[in-house]
């Protein structure tokens, strides 16, 4: 809520009395009314739709330049920068397609081996506990 020196002088409230008057039928301007009744003010947003929509309606000047002031006062925001993309391939140290195998050429039907090797064929990253599991098999190997 804006705290105003002269409480009794509503400047946005005046401009939304002549705008209505102007466009008595725009769903616009009375949704903007009506936020400004219940929420005591209106965004940065609406209030440039509401400096657009009443430029071509004469109204005093002092007016409009009250109101560009208000719109300039409001902070701009700006949606957050999206987080970068990961990428699609991950590369998986080239130490445990080794480690794969070393123990399928021993053992060729180790089936957690051979969910490894196609986590690691799909390149999809193997969790430390599986690597970890990886790493047992092939000092058991050895």
């Amino acid at each position: 809520m804006i705290q105003r020196k002269k409480p009794d002088v509503d400047i946005v409230k005046d401009v939304l009395r002549a705008a209505l008057n102007a466009y008595p039928d725009s769903v616009f301007i009375r949704s903007l009314s009506h936020q400004y009744e219940e929420r005591g003010g209106l965004s940065k947003k609406q209030l440039e739709g509401l400096y657009k929509k009443v430029e071509k309606v004469d109204m005093p000047q002092s007016w409009m330049a009250t109101l560009e002031a208000v719109i300039l006062k409001k902070p701009t925001r700006y949606k957050s920068v999206p987080p970068p993309l990961k990428p699609f391939i991950v590369k998986q140290d080239e130490k445990l397609g080794i480690m794969i195998e070393a123990i399928l050429a021993k053992y060729p039907q180790h089936k957690r081996v051979m969910y490894f090797k196609l986590k690691v064929d799909k390149n999809e990253a193997l969790t430390p506990i599986e690597i970890g599991e990886l790493e047992k098999f092939h000092r058991l190997l050895k």
